[in-house]
């Protein structure tokens, strides 16, 4: 497994209960939120290196200079996080039908 990959999965596990924190009402419990959040942080690293993103190629080719390593955590918090509160919203429309 590439190093930037597994950054972005704890990351997304970080974002993901960061959101679930900020976002009460959104809240998947702390392993729903690590759970679902590694999976957007495994996506959302990804989605970034294919549009291109800032720091993106040098991630997606596996370099683990400091611009890489950057980019993998905020790719992976921020997909992790924007998966959990699209999870969360989801479960909640559907308790209301």
């Amino acid at each position: 497994m590439d190093m930037n990959f597994i950054i972005q999965l704890i990351a997304g596990a970080l974002g993901g209960n960061a959101a679930g924190a900020v976002l009460k009402n959104l809240n998947l419990g702390t392993l729903g939120n690590s759970i679902v959040g590694i999976l957007g942080g495994g996506l959302g690293g990804q989605i970034l290196a294919m549009v291109g993103g800032a720091g993106a190629t040098v991630a997606a080719t596996g370099g683990t200079d400091m611009a890489a390593i950057i980019t993998s955590v905020v790719s992976g918090g921020v997909g992790g996080g924007v998966l959990v509160a699209i999870v969360g919203a989801v479960k909640n429309a559907m308790a209301k039908s």
